[in-house]
């Protein structure tokens, strides 16, 4: 699905995805990765699947440290939730965190940042079967 919105702030956009990528800006990603308005960190979290096998403590930390007030994490085509020990870095980094499909983690990042707010984007890719 393609995404645009209007980028007066040069901040980074979802502007697209699909069951092996996403596009930032007009460019393609694949992989599991973090975005910021600022920065993309695209080696994030290289074990870890939609389906949340091989996601760590230590990737959440990775993703706790970008600064932003609220993480938004895609799981693939439908919505996952991981075992709660995982949340540890994000509860004690005080930083809020909802987990969705990757389609609704993709629009509701757009919509925060568009807003100026401090939110990251994790998206885990579907892995082939």
């Amino acid at each position: 699905m393609k995404l645009y919105l209007d980028n007066p702030a040069n901040t980074h956009v979802v502007t697209g995805y699909g069951d092996d990528h996403v596009m930032i800006d007009k460019q393609r990603h694949e992989g599991n990765l973090l975005l910021t308005a600022s920065r993309i960190v695209t080696d994030w979290a290289p074990a870890a699947g939609g389906d949340l096998t091989g996601l760590t403590e230590a990737d959440l930390a990775t993703a706790a440290g970008l600064g932003a007030q609220i993480l938004i994490v895609g799981t693939g085509r439908r919505q996952r939730f991981p075992q709660p020990q995982l949340l540890r870095p994000l509860v004690e980094a005080r930083i809020g965190f909802e987990f969705m499909d990757f389609a609704a983690a993709c629009r509701t990042y757009n919509i925060l940042v568009g807003e100026g707010r401090a939110v990251a984007l994790a998206l885990l890719h579907e892995r082939a079967a």
